[in-house]
């Protein structure tokens, strides 16, 4: 029976049953989740010590095969330990080099281990078929709500050392909303709440979560969206002043964004393939949910096709900047995405047209 992808909640849960291949793929758009696994297969590929002199990254539209793959062959400077490559953003790199790829993942020509960290990883391809065979194939993708509590409970108990109970967990994802990387936060402060050897409780859950402001975070986007560029930035003002991090605020409003975007997508896929695109559905697919479904179709035709087709590239880039990327201030990263899908800026054709 051939392999299968291995989803990142199961790898994270028991890393010791899905060891590295020399070929390896992360995948998904689920940023937390993929630099949870990358940080897991470079300690167990490379250990603690020495992991920057063991490691390589490149950046996939630039990278050379023969370069990553001469890379792979280099004698560890010290030890006998393994070396890493990583090609980060990997989907133009896999476009240029797939044939090598394949014969590559079928026979490694290296001890080294390659981690390719696309976007998309289609299943029709040979080259998926063969890493799911042969190598390791991992998919980081936002979770549904029944692993959700399940994967808390557990992340808590092996990064923050802390037991979580079973209705704070579930009390803690409805304050928060699905956003992986605000969910951590949350639980590092509880952790260090929490009275010793007892465990986290909804009680301090909803003492200690910040809910209003998840709340004002949501009422800053939805200002931004309606144009109110003042009042967007008010709202992102007082998040700041009251402690929250910029890369919190981020992951709080990058789940509807990132709808918005994923929306955008399948009308422009449906116009390139001459259906005639409708709004609502498209929504729907993308996952927005069906309370606000009206909201998000007058949001989404004030942001415009052009500025919603940028999205995906502007959320990487402000995740990318917030996180040493940019020597430009937290907040005027925050700031400038605030202004980028502000329906002030100009005046476009809708998404539906």
């Amino acid at each position: 029976m051939m392999a299968k992808v291995t989803d990142a909640f199961d790898y994270l849960a028991k890393p010791d049953d899905f060891p590295a291949k020399p070929f390896c793929v992360v995948f998904g758009d689920e940023a937390f989740l993929a630099r949870a696994v990358v940080s897991q297969l470079r300690g167990a590929v490379l250990g603690e010590e020495d992991v920057d002199l063991s490691l390589t990254t490149y950046e996939g539209r630039s990278a050379q095969l023969a370069d990553v793959l001469g890379e792979l062959e280099t004698v560890a400077m010290f030890g006998e330990g393994r070396r890493m490559v990583m090609v980060e953003g990997a989907d133009d790199f896999i476009k240029r080099f797939r044939p090598e790829l394949e014969d590559y993942v079928a026979e490694p020509s290296s001890s080294g281990v390659l981690v390719l960290l696309p976007k998309t990883w289609p299943s029709n391809t040979r080259l998926y078929k063969t890493v799911a065979a042969k190598g390791l194939s991992i998919k980081c993708a936002a979770p549904t709500t029944a692993k959700l509590g399940p994967w808390l409970r557990n992340w808590a108990k092996q990064m923050h050392k802390a037991k979580l109970d079973p209705a704070a967990a579930q009390l803690l994802v409805e304050l928060v909303g699905p956003e992986l990387g605000l969910l951590d936060q949350e639980l590092a402060k509880l952790s260090l709440s929490a009275e010793p050897g007892q465990p986290i409780t909804g009680e301090l859950v909803g003492k200690m979560v910040g809910t209003w402001r998840t709340k004002t975070a949501w009422q800053m986007l939805e200002a931004a969206m309606a144009g109110n560029v003042g009042e967007a930035l008010g709202q992102l003002d007082r998040l700041l002043l009251a402690g929250e991090h910029p890369v919190a605020i981020l992951a709080q409003i990058s789940s509807n964004l990132r709808r918005f975007a994923a929306t955008t997508r399948i009308i422009l896929q449906d116009e390139a393939a001459g259906r005639r695109p409708a709004l609502r559905q498209a929504l729907e697919a993308a996952g927005v949910k069906s309370f606000v479904l009206n909201r998000s179709q007058d949001e989404l035709r004030r942001l415009g096709r052009h500025r919603g087709a940028r999205l995906y590239r502007w959320l990487l880039e402000a995740d990318m900047d917030l996180k040493g990327n940019s020597a430009v201030p937290p907040r005027l990263i925050i700031e400038r995405l605030i202004v980028r899908i502000s329906a002030a800026e100009a005046k476009e054709q809708g998404v539906a047209g």
